[in-house]
């Protein structure tokens, strides 16, 4: 069995497949944060370890550095459809999703987990609320060790059903939402997620050491010891929106763990983003 020792930053979510359609451009791809962020780790921040679920075991090729992926077979893999209605506004985006039942469990890690010798930090990657349960969470806290979350998934919700397979996406709190955020280090969400597990603004109501908010076009927010505003890099050459978050996410974390500065971080994360704008599929820093 391979040894991971070396391995500092563990990253844990699904892959997925993603079905992109922007007027006549219609493409099938693999997608999941944790794709999106593997390329970006490998780059910057080459200590990393990625903990993968689905159905599909040839996903893992796909990503920069297979050496670096362990892979927790499940009997499903997340698929979504991005629908992008206005070919010249990225921001606005209509998701559907299969909803797939694949929880992570403490099980499912614990094997994993017992071979690495070093870890600086978890990073965590729900795409709906079944993948994390309150059990996992919990024992991931158990390490005594940061834990960066991604917060949208904990939010999805199956609304409408469309057809055999897919579900139309609301965004609705979660029961257990405290008792996860809580205690984590960094938060990542998009404005509109903010509102729903922020009432009022209230960012203080959760113990959250750093909060980050995403407003695609409008640049971003990092709420901290104070609130900072971030400026959006702009790109007029857009290609595919799919992924800009979570390479956000990485990015900002890659510094941050190096740089220690909050806002330098948020500038590259922004840079990174931008760039992904003009990238179908993920951004590859080494192309």
């Amino acid at each position: 069995m391979e040894n991971y020792s070396f391995m500092t930053i563990i990253v844990i979510g699904p892959i997925a497949k993603d079905f992109i359609i922007n007027g006549d451009l219609k493409l099938s791809k693999i997608g999941g944060s944790i794709y999106f962020q593997s390329f970006i780790f490998e780059k910057y921040y080459e200590d990393y370890l990625i903990i993968a679920n689905c159905s599909d075991e040839s996903l893992i090729n796909k990503f920069p550095n297979i050496d670096k992926v362990r892979l927790i077979l499940k009997d499903d893999t997340h698929c979504f459809v991005n629908y992008y209605p206005d070919c010249d506004n990225l921001d606005i985006r209509h998701q559907l999703s299969n909803f797939a039942n694949i929880p992570i469990t403490k099980e499912d890690l614990d094997e994993i987990l017992s071979e690495v010798e070093n870890i600086e930090v978890f990073i965590i990657n729900p795409l709906n609320s079944f993948d994390f349960p309150k059990d996992t969470i919990n024992y991931i806290k158990s390490f005594k060790k940061p834990i960066f979350i991604s917060g949208q998934g904990f939010l999805r919700q199956a609304s409408d059903k469309i057809d055999e397979i897919y579900y139309s996406i609301s965004l609705k709190s979660n029961r257990d939402i405290e008792e996860i955020l809580n205690g984590t280090d960094m938060l990542f969400l998009d404005e509109d997620e903010s509102k729903i597990i922020f009432k009022n603004n209230n960012y203080s109501e959760f113990d959250i050491s750093e909060i980050i908010i995403t407003n695609a076009s409008k640049g971003s927010r990092v709420i901290s010891d104070r609130e900072y505003d971030i400026q959006p890099v702009k790109n007029s050459n857009i290609v595919d929106s799919t992924g800009c978050g979570d390479i956000f996410m990485a990015a900002y974390i890659s510094k941050k763990l190096t740089s220690k500065s909050l806002i330098e971080s948020a500038n590259f994360a922004s840079k990174l983003a931008s760039n992904k704008l003009s990238v179908s599929g993920p951004l590859n820093p080494n192309k």
